[in-house]
């Protein structure tokens, strides 16, 4: 029983590149994910923009973090900081 409350509860968790903290107690991180091709089997790197929760607002532009997948804060956030991994020098 343990195995499916811990399946139903385990959330999308990202790393990405902080892009911008204009926002008070949210920035934007920008995902970069890595997928193949289906036909010619080439790798295609694509980027998606989230909007994460920073509730310090200790994030600056550069900050590489991980982010993890949460409950709608607002219209457009839906990720909360979990850690940084690497601060921009």
């Amino acid at each position: 029983m343990t195995q499916a409350t811990e399946q139903r509860n385990a959330r999308k968790a990202r790393e990405g590149l902080v892009v911008s903290n204009k926002m008070d107690k949210t920035a934007v991180v920008e995902a970069i994910d890595r997928v193949q091709h289906r036909r010619y089997s080439k790798t295609i790197q694509r980027t998606k923009r989230l909007h994460v929760h920073d509730e310090e607002n200790t994030l600056n532009v550069g900050d590489r973090v991980r982010v993890q997948e949460t409950r709608p804060l607002s219209k457009n956030k839906r990720w909360r900081l979990v850690e940084v991994l690497e601060r921009a020098k």
